[in-house]
């Protein structure tokens, strides 16, 4: 393998995204919701971490039917959010902080109460009519379409006005628009434009892979099946037209250095990803897939997790693959929470007391150390946790109340499905801020809008800014390593020990440099001998903890634990004896008993 693959170098490459839900970041006036003045409060603590570009959820105008997913208006703010003003002051104070600004774009679907739509149904005459796609009542029953957040799972609503149906991927507040009508296309790549133009560094691309629809409307259910595993995000993913569109909203939109693009690639396969951001086919620039996310789904209930916890195994395997994809073209991301995800260190690490810290540095270890652009969520960075809500009345998310009224309506076994979800709910990343041990965990004067996690007087920003072992001044020290070695940006990337159950190892290689990664993504310790032969006397450049000990080149890794290994010489030969690189656990406790507790982790840098 080449030790330099990428010969192209680009800022938003080189960039670590911080994505900032802004209903939970912070709220300025006291009614309980985030807002922008209340991040722009926050603006030196961003600048803090060391990231590089914000990515901020929805603050359009939207009745907020799935929390500014429903946009009613392109060109106006939310008011919970603030005023075009503050959007102004927001730009320029992160610009001021040399960060850019990425803004969420919803352009599948709008709200119906966009007055495109409040138009559209009214009457088949109607200049917006065709703005959406309709299915006239004298056809008969429209064929199936499923509906994401439909209580019925269907995906076509009754107009009375107009007597058609309405397409709505999303909940039945959410029509999707006709991409198909080039007047629907000039008007979102307008749309765009104006972000553009008022300073906004680039989108992220909501359903992005939805918009281009089949309009002869066979009947599908039986390709879903068969073709697409029974998941519908599958076959929409698959318009007749996608990437025309995508090409021509690149010519009127995206041909310019100074922007770009995350596409959210649902339903989209390791196959497919490069005709999206092959820098060749001008279309987008970066993506993100579901498939690691998605790892460990049962095939019963709703995101309902496999017994026996993370197959390690197939998570190596599936991140390898992914770095394949782009290992001569394009570009990819990674991440392991976001808003539509539960918090990292509750799916991906353990959440366990004893265990949180020095598992959410691993992970923050992880997504550092891999060939990607990171995406971080807010909290991430504090080790946060899933809340674990009990009762359905507890949720705000769409998503999670209306299954529940499927669940339900089936006859299913709605308390199965509420364990399921304190565990993969979406509200489960959506808490508000833990900045301090104040009441409400200093996020609102008022009553927030979203339960705050009973442990904010544990884990919270202030307590962590004094601790000098903590999750975040981790996160920040390998930020600035991460930005202080080209190699953890463009260089190779190379598995080893692939079967190996407990520990994830791999190299990162570029030019005369090589870094070796070691991860114990277990509770067990393991005793573990390293693919390379190292000096005696070696120390990690990198430990998420203070214990250490190298002997007949094999490490103790203590459970959790993250080495970072270099620069080592980018020739350096592995073992001859791969399959010795194997490890054998050592008994419980002997680490902590020989070295030193769990509370006492920091970085070697």
């Amino acid at each position: 393998m080449s030790n330099k693959i990428v010969s192209d170098k680009n800022w938003w490459k080189e960039s670590i995204i911080y994505q900032i839900y802004p209903w939970s970041f912070k709220d300025s006036n006291g009614d309980g919701i985030g807002d922008l003045q209340g991040i722009i409060s926050k603006l030196d603590y961003i600048k803090s971490l060391g990231i590089d570009m914000v990515w901020l959820n929805p603050i359009y105008k939207s009745p907020n039917d799935d929390n500014g997913y429903d946009i009613s208006d392109f060109y106006d703010i939310m008011k919970e959010m603030g005023t075009m003003e503050d959007v102004d002051t927001l730009i320029k104070g992160l610009h001021d902080r040399k960060i850019r600004l990425m803004l969420d774009i919803i352009v599948n679907h709008t709200s119906d109460e966009h007055p495109w739509f409040t138009e559209a149904k009214q009457s088949r005459d109607s200049r917006y009519y065709n703005y959406y796609h309709w299915w006239p009542a004298e056809k008969g029953k429209p064929p199936h379409r499923y509906s994401h957040f439909d209580p019925k799972g269907d995906a076509w609503t009754y107009n009375k006005a107009t007597d058609s149906y309405y397409l709505h991927y999303f909940s039945e507040k959410m029509p999707d628009l006709n991409w198909e009508n080039p007047d629907v296309r000039k008007a979102i790549y307008d749309v765009m434009r104006f972000w553009f133009e008022k300073g906004v560094d680039g989108f992220r691309m909501d359903a992005i892979c939805y918009i281009s629809k089949d309009t002869s409307w066979p009947e599908v259910g039986n390709i879903v099946k068969e073709k697409f595993n029974a998941d519908w995000a599958g076959y929409y993913a698959h318009g007749p037209h996608l990437h025309e569109y995508l090409q021509e909203m690149h010519r009127e939109t995206l041909d310019r250095p100074d922007v770009v693009t995350l596409a959210e690639a649902s339903g989209i396969t390791k196959d497919e990803a490069l005709q999206f951001v092959k820098e060749d086919r001008k279309e987008l620039h970066m993506l993100y897939h579901f498939e690691g996310v998605q790892l460990g789904f049962a095939k019963e209930g709703y995101k309902r997790l496999e017994p026996g916890g993370l197959n390690l195994v197939k998570f190596k395997q599936l991140y390898t693959d992914w770095d394949k994809v782009f290992e001569k073209d394009g570009w990819g991301t990674i991440y392991l929470s976001n808003h539509d995800q539960p918090r990292m260190v509750s799916r991906w690490g353990n959440d366990e007391e004893q265990y949180r810290e020095v598992s959410a540095k691993l992970l923050i270890t992880f997504l550092l150390t891999m060939r990607a652009t990171p995406i971080f969520y807010y909290g991430d960075e504090l080790g946060m946790t899933n809340i674990r809500f009990e009762k359905i009345e507890d949720y705000k998310d769409i998503e999670t109340i209306n299954m529940y009224k499927y669940v339900k309506s089936q006859g299913g076994d709605t308390a199965r499905f509420l364990k399921d979800a304190q565990i993969t709910g979406r509200d489960n990343g959506r808490t508000p801020f833990q900045w301090d041990e104040s009441p409400n965990a200093g996020f609102t004067t008022g009553k927030p809008w979203l339960k705050i996690n009973d442990n904010y007087k544990l884990i919270n920003a202030a307590h962590q800014e004094k601790d000098e072992r903590s999750i975040l001044r981790y996160f920040r020290q390998l930020v600035l390593l991460r930005k202080h070695k080209p190699v953890l940006t463009y260089g190779a990337y190379e598995l080893l020990d692939p079967d190996h159950p407990q520990v994830y190892t791999y190299t990162r290689t570029l030019d005369e440099e090589k870094l070796l990664i070691v991860l114990n993504f277990s509770k067990e310790e393991v005793l573990y001998k390293l693919p390379f032969v190292l000096d005696i006397g070696t120390e990690p450049l990198v430990n998420n903890m203070l214990s250490f000990r190298l002997e007949n080149n094999e490490v103790t890794l203590s459970l959790y634990q993250a080495l970072i290994f270099g620069p080592l010489p980018a020739d350096l030969p592995p073992l001859q004896d791969e399959a010795a690189a194997f490890s054998e656990e050592l008994p419980a406790g002997k680490i902590k008993e020989e070295n030193s507790s769990l509370e006492s982790n920091e970085l070697a840098i």
